[in-house]
């Protein structure tokens, strides 16, 4: 089977499904695992290089008031791979290349691919994303051993903390301006231990203002920038300081939002187990291999 696959989390599911050798390309943000780096790119980024923070967000809304990703597609590329597979994604409008766009696209490719668009919004969905994949690649034995593991690791970390203090847990997915953490992450701060104050499961990130956060006495600010790994955040924590400490909360530390929150895939059960650790250092003293915690000084 020849696939392509849109979105860096479905790359991730691919490769743990064992179909890292059905992939023929990839989008130019596919970087996990290794491997992906190697594949043909069919996307490029439509923003220029060297925005601040402030900037990106402006130019994201600019291209979502127009109704534009910030991928762009290689079209003619996409049709000469000739893919029997094509994912993608419906949940975020300006993340990845339009549906509509790939679905138009496919029905003019001679192999007329099948066009799968993912669109989780709870632990519970990217599960069964997993299982979606399966189905469409024959690989249904693997995704159960797969949603399986999955599952013993989040009923760990639920079962070790359910007796445990709740701190009140401010996850902000942007900086500037804040928004608070959407989709599956409050109900990961929920499984890990603590309550979200800023966000329902299932519900999307929202705009919100640093008196508002105030106002909700976090314990724990979690800076987990959209995308961003655990050293680019810290370094954009840094740039906020006197806004985070105006916050109040014990603790502010960054994450790889890139690797454990902001993608649906595999590794947001790391990032689970990374917020248990963060929020229970007593009940889960490490961090799972390769994830970190870097503490923010105010």
């Amino acid at each position: 089977m020849r696939i392509v696959s849109l979105v860096p989390s479905a790359t991730e599911m691919l490769f743990a499904l064992g179909l890292g050798g059905d992939l023929v390309a990839v989008t130019h943000e596919c970087d996990y695992p290794a491997a992906a780096r190697e594949l043909p790119k069919v996307t490029r980024d439509a923003l220029p290089g060297g925005l601040s923070a402030v900037e990106i967000d402006a130019a994201v809304k600019r291209r979502t008031l127009d109704g534009r990703s910030i991928y762009e597609l290689d079209a003619e590329m996409l049709r000469d791979l000739e893919p029997d597979l094509i994912v993608t994604q419906a949940l975020c409008s300006v993340c990845a290349v339009s549906y509509d766009e790939v679905r138009k696209i496919a029905e003019r490719i001679e192999t007329r691919p099948r066009v799968i668009a993912l669109d989780p919004r709870t632990v519970g969905e990217v599960l069964g994303d997993v299982r979606t994949l399966a189905q469409a690649t024959d690989r249904k034995d693997a995704a159960v051993a797969l949603v399986a593991e999955a599952a013993a690791r989040i009923d760990r970390v639920r079962v070790a903390t359910r007796r445990a203090r709740r701190p009140r847990v401010a996850a902000l997915e942007w900086l500037d301006p804040p928004f608070s953490g959407g989709h599956w992450v409050p109900q990961m701060i929920d499984y890990a231990g603590g309550e979200d104050a800023l966000g329902l499961p299932g519900e999307i990130s929202e705009e919100r203002t640093w008196e508002e956060i105030a106002a909700l006495s976090p314990d724990v600010v979690i800076v987990m920038p959209c995308g961003y790994d655990a050293e680019i955040a810290h370094r954009e924590a840094e740039m906020h300081q006197d806004e985070l400490a105006s916050l109040g909360a014990g603790e502010v530390v960054a994450v790889d939002a890139g690797a454990y929150f902001s993608r649906p895939g595999p590794r947001i059960v790391a990032g689970l187990e990374l917020l248990a650790h963060i929020l229970h250092p007593e009940i889960v003293p490490e961090p799972p291999a390769g994830a970190r915690a870097l503490t923010v000084d105010l």
